[in-house]
């Protein structure tokens, strides 16, 4: 997976790139994936950057008036398609200012400009850090600010011959000095709005990037510090891979909420199905807690139609969505849609734990595990695919996830078809988990079904 994807970048982005341990490469590796797709990018620094790093762009500006800046960059950019601006003045014998956030501000603004890359901070290229009271200087028209750590860090001492200014990161996580390097340590600096989102405009998303993820033991830490890093609100999902790395990208952690689809009235079945006893305790509640011991599932809903009232009580209490479908005799869509309508505000507000996928759990369908649900959610974390499904010897089985890119199409869905409209549209994108055994495939329709199919207990 490549930068721009695992960050869902957009037209008119701004990017400021804060924290150690990469930030320059990332810089220029996403600046070069914008590129490479037709996008105009401009990179520069609000603070200072090495002179030998600025011939890692195809074309440079030196900042020497505003106007005459502004009127070069078209050009330059319709020839080059990627841009470094710098200030114009040696600060050190090796280094060039940088741009005031005004100016970035007007640049990200201009009609000829698709994306702004930013290096917000320092730090003098260790790969962790925390901000000092001057720093960073992120442009008020920023839409993403990344925190980045190097995890060659984990296990050094918290000192400065390693970190970049300790005793910041000491005074932000309770740590001493010479403490080794936890990830606790850094998902707390990382988030913190006194560390990686400091300063953090309101409108952007805050992506942490836990680079240098190069073997299991550097990936297994990378998901224990996402887990943690999830836990707060203000972030929006996490990267982890490797920067320098041919694909730079191995998983996007993100929030994943779960929709139980109960409202229903069962007419080929002839009761309500839902509240049949399953395992000690009603179908609905058995599906619920499937999706409950999934620790990768944030939150769940349960669409209630027919008999709304045997189902809630069904689910007892147990801490789910209840969503009533008042139109729910209209077809399965419409409950499809209720369900998502009930999760999917929180993937419209930054601060509010925004979801970066749903899944779709039929009431149904016992034989659903939590390990096939964290399958999925895995799969779709090394993908970002629109649809991820589970096959049984090559037939597309239940539940289905769905990706937050597709959240808006769900709008357009009729009748008693569910989403599948929505999974013919991407029948080409569609990532697959192969899933060994065939309850995928298997739901309950009839009195036989439900009799032949009773757990051991």
């Amino acid at each position: 997976m490549q930068f721009r994807h695992a960050l869902r970048i957009r037209s008119k982005d701004v990017i400021a790139l804060v924290g150690g341990g990469g930030k320059t490469t990332t810089m220029f590796r996403l600046a070069d994936e914008l590129a490479a797709t037709g996008g105009r990018v401009v990179t520069t620094m609000t603070t200072k950057i090495f002179v030998g790093q600025m011939e890692r762009a195809p074309a440079r500006l030196v900042l020497e008036g505003e106007g005459a800046l502004l009127a070069q960059l078209p050009q330059a950019l319709a020839d080059h398609g990627h841009v470094l601006v710098a200030g114009g003045t040696i600060v050190e014998q090796d280094k060039v200012q940088g741009v005031p956030s005004a100016l970035l501000d007007r640049i990200a603004a201009h009609p000829a400009v698709d994306a702004v890359i930013v290096e917000a901070d320092g730090s003098r290229r260790l790969p962790f850090k925390a901000p000092a009271d001057h720093e960073p200087v992120i442009p008020s028209s920023t839409t993403l600010v990344m925190p980045i750590v190097g995890l060659d860090i984990l296990g050094r001492p918290l000192t400065a011959e390693h970190v970049h200014r300790p005793e910041q990161v000491a005074a932000l996580t309770g740590a001493a000095l010479g403490d080794p390097v936890t990830p606790a340590m850094i998902a707390a600096v990382l988030a913190h709005p006194a560390g990686g989102g400091k300063d953090v405009p309101a409108q952007a998303r805050l992506v942490p990037f836990l680079n240098k993820a190069e073997d299991e033991a550097g990936l297994a830490a990378a998901r224990e510090i996402a887990r943690l890093l999830l836990l707060n609100d203000r972030v929006d999902s996490v990267v982890v891979g490797a920067a320098q790395a041919a694909d730079p990208i191995r998983e996007v952690w993100g929030r994943v909420g779960a929709v139980v689809l109960a409202a229903g009235e069962a007419k080929r079945y002839g009761a309500l199905k839902q509240v049949l006893p399953w395992g000690g305790v009603p179908l609905v509640a058995h599906v619920a807690d499937q999706a409950f011991a999934c620790p990768d599932i944030q939150c769940i809903a349960v669409t209630l139609g027919a008999g709304k009232d045997a189902v809630r009580a069904a689910l007892g209490h147990r801490a789910v969505l209840a969503v009533s479908v008042p139109n729910w005799a209209a077809g399965q869509s419409r409950s499809v849609l209720a369900g998502l309508q009930a999760l999917a505000p929180r993937a419209a507000r930054p601060a509010s734990q925004p979801l970066s996928a749903v899944i779709f759990l039929l009431a149904d369908q016992p034989g659903v595990s939590p390990e096939l649900l964290a399958a999925l959610i895995q799969r779709h974390r090394e993908t970002l695919a629109p649809i991820v499904a589970p096959r049984y010897l090559g037939q597309r089985g239940n539940p289905v996830l769905f990706d937050a890119a597709t959240f808006k199409e769900f709008e357009r869905l009729q009748g008693d078809i569910g989403a599948r409209p929505i999974i013919q549209a991407h029948r080409d994108e569609i990532a697959w988990v192969d899933w060994p055994t065939p309850e995928v495939l298997q739901d309950i329709d009839t009195p036989e079904m439900y009799y032949g199919s009773q757990p051991v207990t």
